[in-house]
């Protein structure tokens, strides 16, 4: 007796696509055959959609504790499942800071009783806390976030002594923010001087620029290289910043690069319409820039693709310019705007597929996740790829109540969304009385 089967699945998984039956029981798919009969407690034909391994975001802000105004992980870890968002890193730059081995237990304890997908968290980097990062647990914590660049409170890691610390003792994978916090600051003053309160969204790629990036992240792999580090570098915006990467599959790579779904999809002309909306930290660039990400992406420099999450108020991204924070909120909509591509004949089913499961799967080491694959947790997302989608207030599911994308027509939808074997998301409504999401587990 099965738990589930579903039936007449589409498989894109480990570079292929098949039709076969899944059957799950215990939380794990158990069988994987083109024809189950056996009994089930429940059965869902699929009818031929396409089925995928659930998304892994290594990178989301779900803003608690401290900032639950913001944003919270049950809100948003279920805004994730109605994008398909089976399992997720969060990150450390929320009050008080997750700096510390204590805080970031306390944060696994929060998520236990919160969390609707399977959840870690990063431990955060400060410039005075080497003692913390040493003694971290590589069994709990997903990575060291290291924020070489504008962050919330003391994390912003700018001491070139504390740099060489983390790089050289880390027993954590460095995962970073990076632009050169001098040049950005260089940047502002020439702006204020030029346009005082005029100032705007419109100028923000050119404040935040392509050189503030590349000095930094250039930073990061020259200190990668003289430790042997583990580097992954988040959310890359700029076409000068692909040569410091190599091509090829991400096996035995020790120096790895991510894009975000925003600066896939945004250019500077967006500016005018949408303003602090997009504004975010690095900034979306020039189209060139964005061609540039994608062509990288094919090309396997860029490893993985996260939405780094950030959700702020209205009212907040209403403020001048200068006050509104950085950030927007997109694990609801990542995967249809990667739909959109595939439409598109940008990026294959199966290039999705390895960069927003397998490969973070691969490069964090994660334990029986990221595949569809017979013994490995049900994580499953399954699309609609027929069936447009409308955003709009009625079904934005973030609790900041707003998206860049409101009235925005996507190609495809998400029909389902199986997390841990229990069907949390289906025909646009998140399941009642969802057990709550699992502890990601490491084999390091």
């Amino acid at each position: 007796m099965f738990d589930l089967i579903l039936k007449n699945c589409k498989i894109v998984n480990e570079n292929s696509i098949f039709e076969s039956d899944i059957a799950i029981k215990n939380s794990r798919i158990e069988l994987i055959s083109k024809e189950i009969s056996a009994d089930s407690k429940q059965v869902v034909d699929v009818q031929g959609r396409y089925v995928i391994p659930g998304l892994i975001d290594d990178q989301v802000h779900f803003r608690e504790p401290g900032l639950t105004h913001k944003g919270e992980i049950a809100t948003e870890s279920k805004a994730g499942l109605a994008g398909g968002v089976t399992s997720y890193f969060e990150m450390p730059n929320v009050n008080p800071t997750t700096t510390t081995n204590e805080n970031l237990t306390k944060k696994f304890e929060l998520a236990s009783t919160r969390s609707l997908s399977n959840y870690s968290f990063h431990l955060g980097a400060s410039n005075t806390n080497i003692e913390e990062i040493k003694r971290a647990d590589i069994h709990q914590a997903s990575a060291l976030k290291v924020f070489m660049g504008a962050s919330t409170g003391d994390m912003l890691v700018d001491d070139p002594d504390a740099l060489d610390d983390i790089f050289n003792y880390s027993p954590l994978i460095v995962v970073t923010h990076c632009e050169d916090q001098k040049t950005v600051e260089k940047n502002e003053k020439l702006f204020e001087e030029k346009y005082g309160d005029k100032v705007s969204a419109e100028h923000h790629h050119l404040i935040r620029d392509v050189e503030s990036c590349y000095l930094s992240s250039s930073l990061a792999v020259d200190l990668a290289k003289k430790y042997d580090a583990d580097l992954h570098v988040f959310h890359l915006t700029t076409e000068k910043e692909m040569e410091l990467f190599t091509a090829g599959d991400i096996d035995g790579k020790k120096i790895t690069a991510e894009v975000c779904v925003h600066h896939m999809f945004f250019n500077e002309s967006f500016y005018s319409k949408l303003g602090n909306q997009i504004k975010c930290n690095p900034s979306i660039k020039y189209e060139s820039d964005r061609s540039a990400l994608i062509k990288s992406l094919l090309e396997n420099k860029i490893d993985i693709i996260a939405t780094d999450h950030a959700p702020h108020t209205w009212d907040e991204k209403n403020k001048a310019y200068a006050e509104a924070p950085a950030g927007l909120p997109l694990v609801q909509h990542g995967m249809q705007i990667l739909m959109d591509f595939y439409h598109q004949d940008v990026i294959s089913l199966e290039t999705i597929v390895e960069k927003t499961s397998h490969n973070v799967a691969k490069r964090f080491q994660i334990k029986d996740r990221g595949y569809i694959r017979e013994g490995y947790f049900a994580d499953i997302t399954i699309l609609d790829l027929d069936k447009p989608y409308k955003v709009s207030k009625e079904n934005i599911l973030y609790k900041c109540g707003w998206s860049p994308f409101e009235g925005h027509d996507f190609k495809s939808s998400i029909f389902m969304t199986i997390v841990n074997g229990n069907i949390a998301f289906k025909d646009g409504m998140v399941s009642d009385n969802l057990p709550f999401g699992m502890q990601i587990e490491f084999n390091r």
